[in-house]
């Protein structure tokens, strides 16, 4: 009979046979390469079977059956794809820019892959080894105290492959989407920069594993996305614009520019920018996760840490449903519309989500409770819910014409600000003041070298004065000789 407490006691070693892995010489060396070896091989195969479920929930939703064929369930489709792509013909463009044109899937692709090394994929793990010691191991590459600019920094070096893609094919529809690409790029940037303040300020440090581990406690309700629903849901259309999902999905709207920056790429090279689209799916669902969702924390982590890799994968593969759901229902927006949407209405949003959480926690650290944070919290809430129900209410409202009682609406869609970009509302109130504090730097530069320049003209001797407005009478002569008789 095995004896089930002597079993679990084993798993519960002495103190002092605990060794931490960054303080071994041979686990720190071999850690990090098991361990981005192992991550890199789960990454690129979940980056296959995104492609799988994808089309099976697209199916679902469109009443079809979907890929079946291929192996049990269809579950072999994958590898078929990936044979198919290997064996396609790799056609080159005769006027391309070879050297850039072959490079670009590369720089599109790398930064979805290396943005893992700062995600923690479940907590440390304690593991026995033959030398009678346990070594307790981290599941995460590496901690860093500035892990969410490395974020943002490695998302946005994708942006280079999309718009350096378009620009070496020499084709006037890729060079349109890589154009996209960057402007779209500017746009939503600062807004999912800003969202990703708000856990900062919360925890009060950049590394996503203290942000992860800030979730903790309590269970589900201690997760950033009940003390900031609004940034979430900024960060989260942010990454679906970074990773040009629909409805963002113009840099490669097949209607208008055929497939966009991707139009000359084929075999292996087109299957490079498919794979980095949906890594950064998988990559971007990671980083929202470990920011607002908690990480890797459930209830049954902590006494099970082995289970934290599992919880982080159902809430990844949870996210991608729900961005797969959004391209099932969703139409592709007008490209005015879009840019319109990212600096009227997500950069204000965003700057709300910020202000939100900073007077919450500048509440709670006066009256030195987390009640009083949580009321703030909660004004704050009640407060955009309302607007948004009073602004989204009072846009859609509609009225009978006096004569034949038509319905009409309030307003023309030639009158419609949106469009004709009308001065006015708290959206462009909020960006004329953004533009008022990042105006004062510059204004202070001008400032202080004008009163540089006063105090050296005091400096100046009489033959200096007199050398110097010679020399400034002289540029002031029109040049002879230079007219036509």
């Amino acid at each position: 009979m095995i004896d089930i407490d002597a079993f679990f006691a084993s798993f519960n070693p002495d103190p002092n046979l605990i060794v931490q892995c960054r303080d071994a010489a041979g686990c720190a060396l071999w850690q990090p390469i098991i361990w981005a070896a192992l991550v890199l091989f789960v990454f690129v195969t979940g980056f296959a079977y995104s492609t799988l479920l994808e089309r099976r929930v697209l199916a679902l939703f469109q009443h079809r059956v979907g890929p079946n064929r291929v192996g049990p369930g269809g579950f072999l489709q994958p590898a078929a794809d990936g044979v198919k792509l290997v064996f396609k013909e790799d056609i080159v463009p005769a006027q391309a820019y070879y050297p850039v044109w072959l490079i670009a899937p590369v720089l599109k692709t790398l930064p979805t892959l290396i943005l893992v090394a700062v995600i923690p994929l479940g907590p440390d793990l304690l593991i026995p080894w033959f030398d009678g010691f346990w070594y307790q191991v981290p599941l995460s590459l590496v901690d860093i105290n500035v892990a969410v600019l490395w974020v943002l920094a490695i998302t946005s070096i994708g942006t280079y492959g999309v718009v350096l893609a378009g620009w070496a094919s020499n084709n006037k529809y890729a060079m349109l989407g890589g154009l996209r690409a960057a402007s779209q790029m500017i746009s939503y940037e600062l807004s999912l920069g800003l969202s990703m303040v708000v856990p900062i300020l919360i925890v009060g440090s950049m590394s996503i594993v203290d942000i992860v581990n800030g979730q903790a406690n309590p269970p589900i309700l201690g997760w950033f996305v009940f003390q900031n629903p609004l940034a979430a849901a900024i960060l989260f259309v942010g990454f679906l614009a970074e990773v040009n999902r629909s409805p963002f999905d113009l840099p490669e709207a097949e209607q208008e520019l055929t497939q966009g920056y991707m139009t000359e790429y084929s075999g292996m090279k087109f299957a490079l920018f498919m794979m980095a689209e949906y890594l950064g799916m998988i990559g971007t669902s990671l980083v929202l996760a470990s920011l607002f969702l908690g990480g890797f924390h459930l209830a049954l982590v902590d006494s099970a840490p082995i289970l934290g890799p599992l919880v982080l994968i159902g809430k990844v593969v949870a996210l991608l449903v729900f961005q797969i759901w959004i391209r099932a229902t969703l139409p592709r927006i007008r490209y005015d519309r879009l840019m319109t949407f990212g600096w009227k209405v997500m950069l204000p949003l965003s700057l709300l989500s910020v202000m939100w959480t900073a007077v919450s926690l500048y509440v709670g650290d006066t009256f030195g409770t987390s009640t009083a944070y949580g009321v703030a919290a909660g004004i704050f809430f009640l407060i955009v819910v309302v607007g948004s129900y009073v602004y989204l209410t009072r846009s859609g409202q509609v009225k009978l014409h006096a004569a034949d009682e038509t319905v009409v609406q309030d307003e023309e869609i030639e009158d419609d600000p949106m469009v004709t970009g009308a001065r006015g509302g708290i959206g462009y109130g909020l960006l004329q003041i953004l533009g008022g504090v990042i105006a004062i730097p510059f204004l202070l530069v001008g400032f202080t070298i004008k009163m540089l320049e006063g105090v050296e003209a005091m400096g100046r001797t009489p033959a200096e004065e007199e050398a110097l407005a010679a020399e400034e009478q002289a540029k002031q002569l029109p040049a002879q000789g230079s007219g036509t008789d």
